[in-house]
């Protein structure tokens, strides 16, 4: 049998922009991206290029964000939040075709719960997306969003 090689890649804090008062709690894998004032990353978080991430905006551990998420000011991201940026606009994966790759902007004073899942959307001002909730279209109205897929609870 042949013997194998391991590969270990330490995860790392890589060409971050940010500015005052940010905390980020390791092991964290944050490369390429923008945290304004007073971000706050828990631990095990991946963060890629191309994110930007507004004032005073925390984001709990075991969340995953990718490449083109804007996110505002003042949000709360809940523990393991995952965004997508690939819809499978062909069927499948894009595999690295960056160009079947979508952007999701979120607004200022959103607050998504745990373990949701965030595909290529807009999300207006003071929304709340309950835990465990999938959001696939569009948020234009104020309130509190849930389920799969989320829809408008509470205005």
């Amino acid at each position: 049998m042949k013997k194998s090689e391991i590969k270990i890649i330490q995860s790392k804090i890589l060409n971050v922009k940010t500015g005052t008062n940010v905390t980020i709690v390791s092991p964290s894998n944050i490369y390429g991206c923008f945290l304004d004032d007073d971000v706050f990353i828990g631990p095990f978080v991946e963060i890629q290029k191309n994110v930007s991430i507004g004032k005073k905006t925390k984001v709990q551990s075991h969340s995953f964000i990718c490449e083109l998420v804007t996110i505002g000011d003042s949000c709360f991201i809940g523990h393991s939040v995952c965004f997508v940026n690939d819809k499978f606009t062909k069927g499948g994966p894009a595999n690295g075709d960056k160009t079947l790759w979508s952007k999701t902007t979120i607004g200022n004073n959103v607050s998504i719960g745990s373990n949701s899942t965030i595909l290529p959307v807009n999300i207006t001002d003071n929304v709340v997306i309950g835990a465990g909730s999938v959001v696939t279209k569009d948020i234009n109205v104020q309130g509190v969003y849930f389920g799969n897929p989320a829809k408008l609870k509470k205005q």
